[in-house]
Parts: structure tokens; C-alpha cells; sequence
């Protein structure tokens, strides 16, 4: 049911109507009761005309008016034709039909599109002068690179502004691939083509099936590594070719020095590899990671990515703890401090002896967070709780020094069993593994058993004993076997197991030995076998000494990713791209080392376009001096970061941050024809195929004429209504206390 009162529209359902006239008839009959009884006539006519005025009002919203204005179009009727210029239509998979060009072939979506609005079929729709014909363009990229990286295609936003912009739309014609990585929805602007009575017809531009094509997806390298050492650069290649492909992956730098892994690239499917550089210089250095261009592929401005990375001295600073000096201690305490990037302190509790003296020896656990804090990685021995060993309290100082300062702590069980008594202390969430109670001295094996690497370990770096990641395996297979081994059962849950017993199974499978896991900010190492110094047979230092130092280095890389005197900082990811959130973590200190309790710690970030952004850094409830806070990347390209305390003579850490550009918009998807189908439908156009191109201007011609817009103002839910009607009663509440009613 509704009624019209010229440009006043209501809408009242049949109960609301009976229950808004009943509702006056009631109010009019008592104001005049009240009006007849009351010694002053003439006021209380007022004030009941105004009661019958509040009562109408809210009976008049009761059958919900709109002020309806009808626009009645003054043009021609209009045909809009909208075009994709977004750079994914650069994409060379168009097929030209025979009906927009006479020479068959491929060509890019863009010449595709340029041929379809270039076609005289569509001078159809303007004959007789019924018709106009527009066209517009959009996603077309921004001249400004740093802005093209980050600009996308947004299906909905045009059709919206065509809405708005137009009074007498017919129908509207969409030629793209249907990719969309910005804006809302397009079936919300379908949705909003349908509530205006346009059709939207869609023409697909492009093939379904990816272009064959080999596409280096992303390289994860690492922000710094040490001079002197291999670093390993994770890559990523995706290929759409059909068959298998052998290829070489080639990293080079910006002196011409290179290196070369051959790779086998599954046909359709995603590689994740790695290669293996050895930095030789301090500094930052540009590298090039490639692959060679396959016969048949398509597109090669993705076969290639460039990034930088620093090489820098280290000096690590590291404590081993242990009781008995056993050959595991002896030649792990000669390799590391023969290591000439590790600074080492020694902590030996010997039952019978006392504490160990001599270079590198100290006499006490450090008892404070600021002494215990210079420490990147700590080694666990065959050391518990015990009188003359650890207490719970230097245990709870050891879990703090590896949560919250991304120190790395590594276990490494004995014959003893004394690291049975860690479970009940707070180092006991840290352990990776879990322990069997009966056989707490370990296991013994007379003869010597290997070590075999999972999938995990054969592409770690800690595990990377040759020099290539080809030999790595021959490597392993040759050590020395060992004959004692940790009562290990199995690996915790969120852990990751580098190596397994290679003979010896236990109800969970074989039995993990070599297990690391994160830990806050910090890395945990399970070593469950004391017979790493037998890797020396034969080849002398060569193996153990590289096995702790890469030990040392990957446990405290994190740490020392940007380090001064008063500040620490870290992040994560270490290469982000535009879109992604980079998580700082800080640590801080006060002038007299002692972490920082009260300050206030930030990061100013400079973008690569010199814009500027301070971020400012929440203390954790820890006694650490940890901060952290968050930071969103939006351009790509080369980030200053600097890290400072708000104190004076403070001073801050600077570090940089390589935010690699991958572009929204990517040439070489397959198109979505799926959406442009989906947007049709909503809004009652089709989807069609080049070929029934005439067949769409028939179409469209048969339309009828644009119907007239309407705009409805909901008078019923509008803000100025509500405001009304509260003034409305507040006079009559007023009015009635001026005229004596109580």
C-alpha cells in the first residue's frame, strides 16, 4: 500500500495504517476533552493543537515517508563502453577473431581491446541519432614507478563513478580480463547496476590458461651475513611450461663474481630451492639471482631479481656451561675459541675439582639481566639444578635472555642425566624434545651408528657441511658415526628435526637427535649426541669447526642485525614487500649497561620517496628492556631505519630495510572470466564471446528507453526528523509546567 502527497511518498503496511488512524482519533478525542476542561482555554488549545502535532508526526513516521524526486533525463540515451588499461593487459594471449581483424594471431589483451573499440559495428548504436556512445579507461598505471608498483586494477570504483556521472544510462559494455586486486567487489557495483535497471554486459579479453612461462617468484635473502662465510639465498620459481625443465639458477654481484646451481623445474608446478654465497667483502653488494630463458616461454622480464646484501665482521659473544670436561666440551670449547668471530667464556662446574680456571673461564653464572645480556648464544652441557650447578632462578634469567633479547641457547645432554632436572624449571618449554624417564644416562650403541638428514636438515644451513649443496650429502654419509645418544622419544609439537638416528626407532618413528625451535625472539638447538669432535677423522677441523661456528652464527643472527651500545633492533620479515606489516623488536639499555626500565624507545623510518614516519615502541612486561612495535610497508625499495632512546647522549642504531617491489599488477595471469560472468549475471546483462559481438549491438538496440532516476530522501530514519520531533516534545513538556500541569 502506498499514497503520493506530490513529491511526499508513504509506504504504510495495512496494520500500521489502521493503528496510525485509531492512534489520532484517540489523541484528538482526549485533546479536546482536556481542552474543555481546563481553566485556561486559550493556552491549553496550544498545547493540545501541539500534542495532536507531536502524535501525528510519529504516526506520519509509522508509515515510513520518503520525499521521492523523479530526474527525468534531458541527453539521449547513453551507452557506455569501459576498457581495461591495466598493465596486466599487456599479456600476450588475446587470439584476434576473424570479425575485428583480418590478420589472425596473438596479440597482447591491450591490442585486443584497442581492435574491439576500433570496429565500425559499434557505429550501430549511434544510427538515427537514438544513441550516444561513451568510452572511458581505467587502471591505467601512474607515471611515478614507486606508485606504479602499488597500483592495482579496481572493477568496482568505475562502474560507480559511471553511476554517479550519468543520468540516462542505457547499458554499459566491459572489456577486461576480469583480474581485480584493489577496491571493492565488483559484484557490489553490479549489484548497484542492477538498483538502476542497466545491464552490464562483459567481454572477456584474454586466455584462462596460464602463458608458458618460467617466473622467479621471490628470493628470501637474508639482510646481512658474515665475511668469510657461505649465506644461504632461498629462491622461488614458478613454471606454467608443459614439460620438465633442467635449468641453472646464476647469482652474481656487481663485480662479475658468480655462481651457478643446476635445478629441475617440475612442469605446472612451484620450486623452492636455495644457493648457496660465500661473502668475501664488508659492505652491502648488489646480486642478480637468474634463470636462463626456456624455449617456449613467453615472458622473460621475470626471469630475474635483484637485491642487496651487507657483509660484516662478527664478534659473537658466547657461554658454554658444562660439569665434566668431556671431548664434546673439550673440542667444542677449542673450535669456538679458535673461531675468530667468537668472543668465548667458559663455566665449568667440576663435581670434584671445583670451577674450571684459566683463559676464557669465568668463576660465576652472571646474576644480573645486564651481565647475562652481552651473551648471544649459551651452551647447556651436561648441567642441571643442582647445590653446585644451576638454580631456578639463573634458569628463569636463561628463558628471559632467549624470549625477549633473541639470544640462542643450545642443549646438549650427557651421560649424567643432569638435564633431566631443567624439565621442572623454566628452561623446561624451551627443551624441543621430550625425554624418556627410564633410561635417563642415554643409550648406548657398540657400534657406531650415523646420523641421517630429514628433508629439513639436507636444505638448512646449520647442516651445510660441504661446500656446495650438491656434495652436502656425500659429506654427511662419510662422518664418523657416534655411540652414545640422548633418551630421546620424540620432538615437540612447532619444532623442526634436522637429523634422526639412522638405525634406532622408537614408537614415533626414528629417533630425532639434531631439533631446533623458536622461542620469542630467541632459537633453541637440541644436540642430542656428544660425538660431534669424531667428525675430525681425517679431515682434522674442518667439519666440527664449521658445524659450531654455523651453530653460532645463525643463533645470533637475528640479534645482530642492527646493535649499538644502547639499542638492539630486529625485524621481521627481513624482506618485506609493499602491503606487508614489518614487526620491530628492540632491546634497550641504560648508560650503565643494566636494561633500559623507563624511556621511551623508537624507529624513524624513511621511504624510499623521503617521506618520513615515526614509530614508536611499546615496552613488553618483561625485565629485558624489550620493546616492539609495527610498522605497514607501502613502496618499494631501499627503507633507513634508525633506532633511538628519547635520552641524551644516547647514541641511536641505523640499519636499513630492502622492500622488494613486487607489483600488484603482473603480466602473464591467466584472465577470470569467472568475475566478468558473475557481474553480468547480478545486474540481468551476459557475458559474450567476441564472435556474438553483432549479436550484442542487436541486443543492446532493443533495449527500452533509460528509465527515470529516482532519489528517495527516507524521511523516516533521517537524523533532522529525530531532532524535530525531540524540540517538538521538549516545547510541549515545557509548556505544560508554564500552564500548571504536573
Amino acid at each position: 500500500m502506498s499514497f503520493h502527497l506530490h513529491n511526499l511518498h508513504f509506504s504504510p503496511t495495512p496494520a500500521t495504517l489502521a493503528i496510525g488512524l485509531i492512534a489520532l482519533v484517540a489523541v484528538g478525542v482526549l485533546c479536546v476533552l482536556s481542552w474543555k476542561r481546563s481553566p485556561h482555554p486559550r493556552r491549553t488549545a496550544l498545547l493540545e493543537g501541539l500534542r495532536f502535532g507531536c502524535t501525528l508526526l510519529v504516526v506520519l513516521l509509522l508509515w515510513k515517508p520518503e520525499w521521492l524526486t523523479i530526474l527525468h533525463p534531458e541527453t539521449k540515451p547513453r551507452i557506455a563502453i569501459l576498457w581495461d588499461a591495466s598493465r596486466s593487459m599487456e599479456t600476450l594471449d588475446a587470439e584476434m577473431p576473424d570479425i575485428l581483424s583480418p590478420q589472425r594471431g596473438v596479440v597482447s589483451r591491450t591490442d585486443w581491446t584497442r581492435a574491439a573499440l576500433d570496429s565500425p559495428l559499434w557505429d550501430a548504436l549511434e544510427e538515427g541519432g537514438k544513441n550516444e556512445l561513451v568510452d572511458r579507461s581505467f587502471g591505467a598505471p601512474p607515471s611515478d614507478p614507486s606508485a606504479a608498483a602499488m597500483a592495482g586494477t579496481d572493477l568496482s570504483t568505475p562502474i560507480e563513478d559511471l553511476l554517479e556521472s550519468e543520468t540516462n544510462l542505457r547499458a554499459a559494455v566491459l572489456l577486461s580480463d576480469g583480474d581485480y586486486n584493489a577496491g571493492d567487489p565488483p559484484v557490489v557495483a553490479a549489484q548497484k547496476m542492477l538498483q538502476r535497471g542497466v545491464p552490464l554486459f562483459t567481454i572477456p579479453v584474454g586466455s584462462k590458461k596460464r602463458l608458458p612461462d618460467l617466473d622467479l617468484l621471490a628470493v628470501t635473502a637474508p639482510a646481512y651475513g658474515i665475511v668469510g662465510e657461505n649465506v644461504q639465498i632461498p629462491f622461488t620459481v614458478r613454471s606454467s611450461l608443459d614439460r620438465e625443465v633442467r635449468t641453472i639458477a646464476r647469482l652474481r654481484d656487481d663485480t662479475g663474481r658468480e655462481k651457478t646451481k643446476e635445478i629441475v623445474l617440475p612442469p605446472g608446478e612451484t620450486t623452492f630451492d636455495a644457493i648457496l654465497w660465500r661473502l668475501e667483502k664488508e659492505g652491502a653488494s648488489t646480486l642478480e639471482l637468474s634463470i636462463p630463458v626456456a624455449d617456449g616461454e613467453r615472458i622473460e622480464a621475470n626471469n630475474s631479481r635483484k637485491f642487496t646484501l651487507s657483509g660484516r665482521p662478527e664478534s659473537i659473544k658466547v657461554l658454554v656451561i658444562e660439569t665434566l670436561p668431556r671431548w664434546e666440551y673439550r673440542y667444542l670449547r677449542n673450535a669456538l675459541s679458535r673461531d675468530p668471530g667468537v668472543e668465548l667464556s667458559c663455566l665449568l662446574f667440576h663435581p670434584q675439582l671445583g670451577k674450571g680456571a684459566g683463559p676464557d673461564y669465568i668463576q660465576d653464572f652472571p646474576s644480573k639481566p645486564e651481565e647475562l645480556s652481552k651473551y648471544d648464544v649459551i651452551f647447556i652441557g651436561d648441567v642441571g639444578v643442582a647445590p653446585d650447578q644451576l638454580t631456578k632462578e639463573q634458569c628463569e634469567l636463561l628463558r628471559g635472555l632467549v624470549e625477549n633479547q633473541a639470544s640462542g641457547i643450545v642443549f646438549m645432554p650427557g651421560p649424567q642425566g643432569n638435564q633431566f632436572s631443567l624439565l621442572d624449571t623454566a628452561l623446561g618449554d624451551l627443551i624441543p624434545v621430550i625425554y624418556d624417564e627410564e633410561t635417563r644416562g642415554g643409550l648406548h650403541d657398540p657400534v657406531a651408528a650415523p646420523l641421517t638428514l630429514t628433508g629439513e636438515g639436507r636444505g638448512s644451513l646449520l647442516t651445510m657441511l660441504a661446500d656446495s649443496e650438491e656434495a652436502n650429502p656425500d659429506v654427511w654419509r662419510s662422518l664418523p658415526g657416534f655411540h652414545w645418544h640422548a633418551p630421546v622419544v620424540k620432538s615437540k609439537g612447532g619444532t623442526e628435526v634436522l637429523a634422526v638416528h639412522a638405525n634406532r626407532r622408537g614408537r614415533f618413528g626414528p629417533v630425532p637427535l639434531i631439533v631446533t625451535k623458536s622461542a620469542g625472539n630467541g632459537k633453541v638447538l637440541f644436540m642430542g649426541i656428544d660425538s660431534a669432535w669424531r667428525w675430525r677423522r681425517g679431515v682434522e677441523d674442518k667439519y666440527h669447526y664449521r658445524f659450531w661456528g654455523q651453530v653460532a652464527r645463525w643463533m645470533s643472527y637475528q640479534r645482530n642485525m642492527a646493535s649499538g651500545q644502547r639499542v638492539r633492533l630486529y625485524f621481521t620479515p627481513e624482506r618485506p614487500v609493499p602491503g606487508d606489516t614489518v614487526t620491530f623488536n628492540a632491546n634497550a639499555f641504560d648508560k650503565n649497561g643494566a636494561p633500559l626500565q623507563e624511556g621511551t624507545v623508537y624507529v624513524d623510518a624513511t621511504a624510499p620517496d623521503g617521506t618520513k614516519e615515526r614509530v614508536v615502541l611499546e615496552k613488553n612486561d618483561t625485565a629485558w628492556g624489550a620493546y616492539s612495535g609495527r610498522l605497514r610497508i607501502s613502496l618499494p625499495g631501499e627503507w633507513q631505519l634508525k633506532a633511538s632512546i628519547d635520552e641524551a647522549g644516547a647514541e641511536p642504531v641505523e640499519t636499513k630495510l630492502l622492500a622488494q617491489g613486487a607489483e600488484l599488477e603482473q603480466t602473464g595471469q591467466p584472465a577470470r572470466p569467472e568475475v566478468l560472468q558473475e557481474m553480468a549475471r547480478i545486474s540481468r546483462g551476459r557475458m559474450i564471446s567476441p564472435e556474438q559481438l553483432p549479436d550484442l549491438i542487436k541486443e543492446i538496440t532493443a533495449l527500452p528507453e533509460p528509465r527515470p532516476i529516482e532519489n528517495r530522501v527516507p524521511l523516516w530514519s533521517h537524523w533532522a526528523t529525530v531532532v524535530l520531533l525531540v524540540v517538538l516534545l521538549g516545547v510541549f513538556w515545557t509548556g505544560r509546567k508554564l500552564n500548571g500541569a504536573f
